[in-house]
């Protein structure tokens, strides 16, 4: 669709030089101006005149009168003139053309604003803090961030995916202490993240105290959790020895989490890897006189700049997350030579990553101005706001089973002699659960509620999965797929199928400049509808005329590929058979 709007532009452009003088408007001015009308009976395009007419020192209506009247381009049946609008009809049969001629021709490529040009973007997603098991709450930052990690990969950039694991801090120092109390070996081993949670739980609880439980508060377990912490950032063997011990056990049970997503990461370089660099970065603020000392702690004041002070060393000098993010940034620079760095987590760290981002400029690194944070809303159960400390979490790999089941009962009734079943139902199972996250704009926030996850009805992730499935099915049974040359257009759904199909690339640029991957999941939707409708208004495979025939299934060729290319771009399974 932008090759025919860049066409019509210029036409446009032209026609204004023509009536009203040269150099008044140019095409990209008209391309920036041609909107999609809310009603296909106000035309395929339009074009507002309304901006025009100080520039052009003529009515709306004489303006657009004018455009109108000396236009023409095969790509459009007519033009009208509805007030100040120049209101476009594409021709429909030119549009199913002009659009199978470039899947055919693009095929996974389809799409794809091919803008990145080999520039270096990294990104900083998932990122969970280990020793806890992946929530409902995780998810957010691992599928919006692998998402827009594909979305530059398929816009031609050099994309580096990196999961930087919370492998650091006091809640290891609450666990070694909970651990030395409470635990031991063979009930972690056996009990894995999970035996984990509960010392953790378990420590939480003893220093704030359950009144339910009858547990009163020991405040002081606090402060040996930060002692523990603190000897290991000074090398205590035995702590270390401890802590390489809990992050393997986490890792291992993340990893399944991460092949039921289909993601992998380019590094797992995590918080502890940046012990040894941060003395430089705190070195660097301290001989820039940016470092001050406020009740005993570390601090970058930023009052100058509307924020809170930026602590980077506790008052027993260990690190924090700003300056291990800093020493991290730093680190990233050097090995990659990033184009751009973006970090995924909740809009609730909104303030930490303003705050570092802006030490990093008053340190005079000028690569700065290419960090960017992508915050996205909360996530809560019944409108009550997760908490590992209190076990108030769903865990994903119990919704992955939950809807993973679900799906096998509809299929054991529906297509019960289906190979690879159960791989075809976690596939559907998961992608119900990542497709209902990510059909909700990244800032929303969203109350999870089970029963609208697992459904199946509506606009859903299995309804898109089935679709696929559904023109996969088609093609299976064709005979071949049309050329350009048989291509006949008789019937209303296939143009305004391929007006849908044609207009994927606009999309995926929309995505990428709103760092918005619910751009593409309501843009599968609308192609699964547009599909639907055409599906059970036109006649595919038993259609009398071999032209219209093959015109159909090579539309729903063209289905299929934009379908897989969209599904790839938001951790989505292509599922064949269902």
């Amino acid at each position: 669709m932008l090759t025919i709007k860049k066409r019509i532009a210029c036409r446009i452009a032209a026609s204004v030089e023509k009536s009203f003088g040269q150099g008044t408007l140019t095409e990209q001015d008209v391309l920036s101006m041609l909107e999609y009308p809310p009603d296909d009976k106000m035309g395929d395009l339009a074009l507002p005149c309304f901006k025009l007419s100080r520039t052009l020192r003529n009515a709306p209506p004489r303006i657009a009168a004018a455009i109108a009247e000396d236009f023409s381009d095969e790509a459009v049946a007519r033009v009208e003139v509805v007030g100040g609008y120049v209101n476009l009809y594409l021709d429909g049969a030119y549009l199913v053309r002009h659009m199978l001629a470039e899947v055919a021709d693009k095929k996974d490529t389809y799409g794809s604003p091919n803008e990145g040009n080999g520039r270096v973007v990294v990104f900083d997603y998932s990122s969970p803090n280990l020793a806890k098991p992946f929530h409902i709450g995780h998810l957010g930052t691992t599928v919006i961030g692998h998402s827009l990690k594909k979305l530059h990969e398929f816009a031609g950039y050099r994309c580096v995916g990196i999961n930087y694991v919370g492998d650091w801090g006091t809640q290891f120092g609450k666990l070694i202490v909970a651990y030395k109390k409470w635990g031991d070996r063979e009930t972690v081993e056996n009990g894995g993240v999970d035996a984990l949670v509960d010392l953790y739980v378990k420590i939480n609880n003893a220093i704030s105290g359950n009144e339910a439980q009858g547990i009163p508060a020991d405040p002081a377990l606090a402060d040996e959790a930060r002692a523990e912490f603190c000897k290991m950032e000074q090398g205590d063997e035995e702590n270390l020895a401890l802590w390489r011990w809990l992050v393997k056990l986490s890792l291992k049970a993340n990893d399944e989490i991460y092949r039921q997503l289909g993601i992998t990461f380019d590094s797992y370089k995590g918080e502890s890897n940046y012990t040894n660099e941060m003395p430089a970065q705190v070195a660097r603020l301290r001989d820039m006189g940016l470092l001050k000392l406020d009740d005993g702690a570390s601090i970058v004041d930023l009052e100058a700049y509307g924020m809170p002070p930026c602590l980077i060393l506790k008052r027993d000098g260990s690190s924090l997350y700003p300056t291990r993010d800093i020493a991290a940034a730093y680190d990233r620079k050097q090995m990659y030579h990033f184009d751009k760095s973006v970090y995924v987590t909740s809009a609730g760290q909104s303030l930490h990553f303003a705050q570092w981002f802006k030490v990093v400029e008053l340190m005079g690194y000028d690569w700065a101005d290419q960090l960017v944070h992508v915050p996205y809303g909360t996530v809560s159960i019944n409108g009550a706001k997760l908490a590992t400390r209190t076990g108030n979490v769903i865990l994903l790999r119990d919704l992955f089973a939950i809807a993973t089941e679900k799906v096998a009962g509809i299929m054991e009734e529906k297509n019960p002699n289906l190979e690879n079943k159960e791989a075809i139902a976690e596939q559907i199972g998961v992608g119900a659960i990542v497709f209902y996250y990510l059909s909700n704009s990244r800032m929303k926030d969203i109350n999870f509620v089970m029963e609208d996850a697992l459904s199946f009805d509506g606009n859903t992730g299995p309804y898109v999965q089935y679709t696929y499935a559904r023109a996969s099915s088609i093609l299976a049974k064709a005979e071949r797929v049309a050329d350009a040359s048989e291509i006949v257009v008789t019937a209303p759904e296939e143009a305004a199928l391929a007006k849908v199909l044609a207009s994927f690339e606009e999309k995926v640029k929309e995505a990428l400049d709103t760092y918005e991957p619910s751009v593409i999941a309501r843009y599968i939707l609308s192609v699964a509808a547009a599909f639907n409708r055409f599906y059970h208004n036109c006649t595919i495979l038993g259609a009398e005329d071999e032209s219209v025939k093959a015109t159909r299934v090579a539309l729903t060729a063209a289905v299929k590929t934009v379908l897989g290319n969209a599904f790839d771009l938001i951790c989505l399974h292509k599922t064949e058979k269902i």
